[in-house]
């Protein structure tokens, strides 16, 4: 190595060197004394102790009771109900016999 790189590295050693030991140089040391001042001491709150909350408990809806329709057997107007199903005149006529109607219920 030439004389010239030589001296160009040595002295960025020591220009680095010179930083961190500027660092150093500015570290301070303090010492504090109180007298008669209780220093400031941390007191951990209480502890609160709460009953659990009661449980949970779902009950069924209350039944509904609704009244049952009112069937009626017999006619009603120009049709009769038998319990299962509505007749007309001409119908109910011609199944269970009797008077026989024609098209226009006379």
């Amino acid at each position: 190595m030439n004389n010239k790189l030589k001296t160009s590295i040595f002295a960025g050693a020591i220009a680095i060197g010179a930083l961190g030991m500027s660092g150093a140089a500015m570290a301070q040391v303090r010492l504090g004394i109180n007298i008669g001042v209780p220093a400031p001491v941390y007191v951990a709150p209480q502890p609160v102790y709460a009953p659990p909350p009661p449980p949970v408990v779902y009950a069924p809806p209350p039944p509904v009771y609704a009244a049952a329709p009112v069937v009626v057997i017999g006619w009603h107007g120009d049709r009769y109900w038998d319990g299962r199903r509505y007749w007309n005149r001409n119908d109910w006529y011609r199944y269970h016999g009797g008077p026989h109607y024609d098209h226009r219920g006379y």
